[in-house]
């Protein structure tokens, strides 16, 4: 058997689900124009913040503008729920039509979770960056708008890290989904993942701003992979290490991922019917 052919339902499942979302069209602009005002107000708290003089000097202000509205535009990256699909699946009791399947159940999901996520980033990112890259600039307010990377070199390093950050976040929603199939709900795992998420991926407040005696074990922790890591490349602030810090954490996920998956399903409970 070919590696295509082993690929093909997996790449199907990617395609089928990322289809069915980008469907969604209203929802990814009332989602646009919420970031927006929401990272206008965050972008005015931190203009207020280092005209105090209380910025760091390893984060600018027009380096924090900048995190503010990629954050924004990367907001449907971050993995603060599980699969919406799978969680209905285990209500219904069609987990179990996963379970038989000739395929590779944790491969099947990791597919459709990374078609479910890149079809609900990549139209608001775009929107974004017309918004904060160029309409700002345009206006006449450049100073408070998305800049561009401190180098192409760096620019190239934040696109593979966003990469390594999209692979990452889906591992980890896969790690939402094997609870939620475990615990036969998500809303319980869902409101303990989401602040923090938001909190340790830097979506909140950049992670360089929160304490210096933090920084270390900030860096370090998986989250940090999904957008700190990838702007602090943007920004030219870190070595090309950091990507092997993501490469590291999501082989660590996807291998215990695999694992707690095939332990749920040897002793799954399977509802509905």
């Amino acid at each position: 058997m070919t590696a295509n052919e082993v690929l093909r339902p997996y790449l199907a499942a990617f395609r089928a689900r990322w289809l069915a979302m980008l469907q969604y069209r209203s929802a990814a602009l009332a989602g646009f124009a919420t970031q927006c005002w929401w990272g206008g107000i965050q972008v005015m708290v931190l203009a207020a913040f280092y005209a105090g003089g209380a910025g760091p000097a390893s984060m600018p202000l027009h380096n924090a503008i900048t995190y503010i509205w990629v954050a924004q535009g990367l907001l449907a990256l971050l993995p603060w729920a599980g699969d919406p699909e799978v969680a209905l699946a285990v209500r219904s009791g069609a987990v179990a039509y996963d379970r038989l399947r000739p395929l590779d159940a944790y491969a099947l999901w990791y597919a459709r979770s990374a078609g479910w996520i890149a079809a609900r980033v990549l139209p608001r990112l775009a929107l974004m960056a017309a918004f904060a890259a160029l309409l700002l600039p345009l206006a006449g307010w450049p100073q408070w708008g998305w800049q561009p990377p401190a180098s192409a070199a760096a620019g190239a390093a934040f696109v593979l890290s966003m990469l390594f950050g999209a692979a990452l976040a889906t591992a980890l929603v896969m790690g939402l989904n094997i609870a939620t199939t475990a615990a036969l709900d998500a809303r319980g795992i869902n409101a303990l993942a989401t602040p923090l998420v938001i909190v340790l991926s830097g979506n909140l407040l950049p992670l360089a701003l929160l304490p210096d005696a933090w920084q270390t074990a900030l860096l370090l922790q998986p989250l940090a992979g999904l957008l700190d890591i990838p702007l602090r490349l943007y920004f030219g602030r870190i070595g090309a290490w950091a990507l092997g810090l993501q490469l590291f954490w999501l082989v660590v996920l996807v291998a215990l991922g695999r694992l707690a998956l095939e332990r749920c399903f040897q002793r799954l409970d399977v509802q509905g019917g």
